[in-house]
């Protein structure tokens, strides 16, 4: 009983504080479009400028190594509005990928993109818009 207690204890420390993100699971957001909104409607419901998001976005990576945002954009993401940053840090392999609530501006989710994963999510977003 003592080692699945420590095996469980080792296991919440080392998971990602994103796991939710990671799997799937609906993020808790304050701007939820109805569906079929037009693209172009999306930029008018939001109350945070994208500026102020990037902003946030990469302060909350805490990064001692500079940092270049690769990729940002307004989209739905599990039925959310958010602004969705690529953000490379220095010495580190792949990207780290912040949400950010595009009604509060608090950070939704933060998850670690290996360069093959990053690759993989770039081909699969080519085939859809084809």
């Amino acid at each position: 009983m003592r080692s699945a207690t420590i095996v469980m204890s080792f296991l919440l420390v080392t998971l990602p504080w994103d796991y939710a993100a990671a799997k799937q699971v609906p993020l808790s957001c304050s701007v939820r479009p109805k569906r079929n909104t037009p693209a172009a409607k999306l930029s008018s419901l939001a109350t945070v400028s994208q500026a102020d998001a990037e902003r946030t976005a990469v302060a909350s990576l805490k990064a001692s190594a500079p940092t270049t945002v690769t990729e940002g954009e307004l989209e739905l993401e599990h039925g959310c509005l958010v602004y969705s940053f690529d953000i490379r840090v220095s010495g580190r392999d792949g990207v780290e990928e912040v949400l950010i609530d595009a009604g509060t501006g608090k950070v939704l989710s933060h998850t670690h993109e290996s360069a093959k994963r990053e690759a993989a999510e770039r081909t699969k977003e080519k085939e859809l818009q084809r």
